[in-house]
């Protein structure tokens, strides 16, 4: 799903209208193509209405609609038609259809509102071309289905336990049901060892489907994850069944691999796995991945898929997981053709979409698209060919040019865009593809390079780009909308005179910020203790480090202006490193600027900037009191202040403070110097006495099993006064921290910010 949010402010009394424009590429999928409409009014609407035309050149075959949250009796308030080209679906409730009961104030609507149709092509030659771009739409009927050689590689670690091995169990059970009497199958699972329910491929018949259900009801978990060893031993058993049985290469051969985790034994390095997997395959047939849950590491699956001519899917853990993963594999249950390609005139065509296609699969459809050359519309013809069952696919296909005009005249100017818009979707969405699939950064930069330039000139929002609203009339106040959920930097994509109005957060303890740098409150005693570090400019201390979430927190002292060894001890935060090492996230924050992705030519911010970002679960804002808050999704946010001096001050310089909310979102294995303080802890203070300073008593403190001296002191909180501060009563533990923290303050030093 696609997120993104605007917020604005309105004046009371004033009535706003909300226009969205969403463009989306149909796919076919099971022989539909389908639209689905996420509705969620929260209350009684006066007027609600949900209104579809379709239009289709190829004549509609099929439409209806429905909504998960109708009864089969509600459903006659749906009003569906169709004839020739066009159709309509219309759904128009009144108060009373959309009430739960007839006395609740609550909605009835809430859930999906589906529409799914289908076209009359029945030909490969839906070859459709204008103003020197084409596209090719490949969904030809009356194949037979090709029999599989299928098998299946399944996770059985312990991390499987529970409610993830029950639902693969029940989807593996109802595909076993589905698999048909001329398949080839063998199951192979992958603890911390392999194990192969057969050394070989066998036929799907009565006795051994029911011998593996029978296995599949009895198989047990196995410790760690050897991912490498059973993907490997799954790739072996089918390469060696194609070269033992000559016949066996008449089928369509697959591999399916679900694993809800990182490898942990065996071979563990990502990226030779990927070279032992794509070495072991040679391009012969198609691996298609399956994460299961939150915690798999989807984008190495999606390049280890993307470069064996697969594809990568990610199952939700949620109660209809198990329809998920059998609803996966209906997918490419039914391969028609292997080895499909589309062949054009080398001098009549460029900037040609992916033009081959390993396997396709009944119900789906294969779209190419590219531009013709000054000569090449005249001549033009596209040759496909591919392997079916039993006979071999060979058409040609010409290029109808009265046909054309006549779809130009009935769909006019939207028709010639939408040709142009799809080529530039399909080249974007493979780009990213390779961008994914890459090893080398110089690649990797190309590839980014060529996204930008089409995106740019289409205005697409990709992974690697993002919107940038600029309020009327100044230039420099720029705000980004990002993109959908990726891995690289934003590119910014200019959009004039859309206004954005940032909203506020309230921050909570710990925090970290000038002298003393951190502050930790302990709500269960509703009382603060403070520390210092004193360390020289230039130290960079471990504030956040959590290996469940991968959440990482860096900081880098900076001195006053007139700072000496061993003179001037007041220090600061002038250099902060935000990482997320599982989102592949990082953001270098100081006193000047933002920095997406540093190092790598990411974005650059100033806290000038009004800003928000999205990037893979990460949300980034950059708020005009100062303020920068990075959330990321579940997890815990961090916020960090900038604290602005005046720029001829003769000792102080700009700095940084940070601060947490929801810490309890982090992972009990949470450690630094911050991080430690993340959960419950207990202390007792007693025995308290005159101190040095009247004003300061000290006292005794009982923590960790520690007795430390510690004195009564007020010191500043700038979390919602940046400026001044305001002053917080709290105990400070003193020789930086000693029995306070774990170990020694200088444990937490680190060589360097990343």
């Amino acid at each position: 799903m696609e997120k993104f949010s605007i917020a604005v402010n309105i004046g009371a009394g004033s009535k706003v209208s909300f226009e969205l424009t969403y463009e989306e590429l149909l796919k076919r999928h099971l022989g539909k193509y389908e639209i689905v409409i996420k509705v969620k009014p929260k209350q009684l609407v006066r007027q609600f209405e949900i209104e579809a035309d379709i239009f289709e050149p190829q004549e509609i075959s099929m439409l209806d609609a429905q909504a998960t949250f109708l009864s089969r009796d509600m459903t006659q308030f749906i009003e569906k038609s169709f004839s020739g080209k066009k159709g309509r679906v219309y759904f128009n409730p009144t108060i009373d259809q959309q009430q739960a009961c007839p006395t609740c104030t609550k909605s009835l609507l809430d859930g999906d509102f589906k529409i799914k149709y289908d076209v009359k092509r029945d030909s490969v030659c839906d070859l459709q071309v204008v103003n020197k771009h084409f596209a090719q739409f490949f969904a030809p009927k009356n194949l037979k289905n090709m029999a599989k050689n299928v098998v299946f590689v399944i996770d059985i670690s312990g991390s499987m336990a529970g409610q993830k091995i029950r639902q693969t169990r029940e989807a593996l059970l109802k595909i076993l049901d589905d698999i048909k009497p001329e398949d080839y199958f063998n199951l192979i699972l992958f603890g911390g060892h392999v194990k192969a329910w057969k050394n070989f491929l066998v036929q799907a018949t009565t006795a051994n489907l029911q011998e593996a259900r029978a296995f599949v009801q009895t198989f047990s978990l196995a410790g760690a994850t050897n991912l490498n060893g059973g993907l490997l031993e799954g790739i072996e058993t089918l390469n060696e069944a194609l070269e033992a049985d000559p016949s066996l290469r008449n089928n369509a051969p697959i591999v399916i691999m679900l694993t809800d985790g990182e490898p942990t034994v065996g071979e563990t390095n990502l990226a030779q796995i990927r070279t032992n997997v794509k070495n072991a395959i040679q391009g012969k047939f198609p691996l298609y991945n399956l994460g299961f849950g939150e915690n798999v590491d989807f984008s190495f699956l999606e390049a280890m898929s993307l470069e064996n001519n697969g594809a990568a899917r990610r199952i939700y853990a949620d109660n209809d997981a198990a329809e998920q993963l059998q609803g996966f594999y209906d997918e490419v249950a039914n391969p028609l053709l292997t080895d499909v390609e589309f062949r054009y005139p080398k001098d009549s065509i460029q900037a040609l979409t992916e033009n081959r296609v390993k396997q396709f699969h009944e119900g789906s459809e294969i779209v190419v698209a590219g531009k013709l050359t000054d000569h090449g519309l005249r001549d033009f013809k596209a040759d496909v060919t591919g392997r079916g069952a039993g006979q071999n696919l060979v058409t040609t296909c010409l290029v109808d040019e009265e046909e054309i005009e006549k779809s130009l005249r009935e769909r006019g100017h939207l028709f010639e865009e939408h040709i142009e818009r799809l080529w530039a979707y399909l080249t974007i969405q493979q780009l990213l593809e390779k961008w994914t699939k890459a090893n080398s950064e110089k690649e990797k930069n190309d590839l980014s390079a060529k996204v930008v330039e089409v995106a740019r000139k289409y205005k697409f929002v990709t992974p690697l780009t993002s919107i940038v609203i600029t309020k009327p009339g100044d230039p420099d106040d720029r705000i980004a909308i990002a993109d959908k959920p990726g891995e690289a930097p934003l590119e910014a994509i200019d959009i004039p005179k859309l206004s954005w109005i940032p909203g506020f957060l309230v921050i909570s303890l710990p925090t970290v910020d000038g002298d003393p740098h951190f502050i930790i409150q302990v709500p269960e005693k509703d009382d603060a203790i403070c520390f210092n570090i004193n360390e020289e400019p230039g130290v960079v201390l471990s504030l956040i480090q959590d290996p469940d979430t991968g959440i990482i927190v860096n900081g880098q002292l900076i001195g006053d202006k007139n700072h000496s060894n061993g003179k001037n001890k007041n220090t600061y935060f002038g250099r902060l490193g935000i990482m997320n090492q599982k989102m592949g996230f990082a953001l270098e924050v100081t006193p000047q600027n933002i920095t997406l992705r540093p190092g790598m030519k990411g974005s650059v911010f100033s806290w000038m900037d009004q800003v928000t970002l999205r990037q893979r679960g990460v949300t980034v804002t950059i708020l005009p009191t100062r303020k920068l808050v990075v959330s990321m999704e579940d997890g815990a946010t961090v916020v960090v202040v900038l604290h602005h001096v005046w720029k001829k001050h003769p000792v102080h310089q700009d700095f940084l403070g940070i601060y947490t909310v929801d810490t309890h979102k982090m992972s009990p294995r949470t450690h630094g110097l911050l991080g430690q303080f993340f959960h419950s802890f207990d202390f007792e203070v007693f025995d308290v006495r005159p101190g040095s300073d009247p004003k300061k008593p000290d006292a005794t403190m009982l923590v960790k099993n520690h007795r430390l001296k510690v004195t009564r002191g007020s010191q500043k909180d700038y979390r919602k006064d940046p400026w001044m501060g305001s002053d917080v009563s709290c105990w400070f533990v003193h020789d930086n921290g000693a029995g306070l923290i774990d170990g020694t303050h200088t444990d937490y030093i680190i060589p360097r910010i990343f």
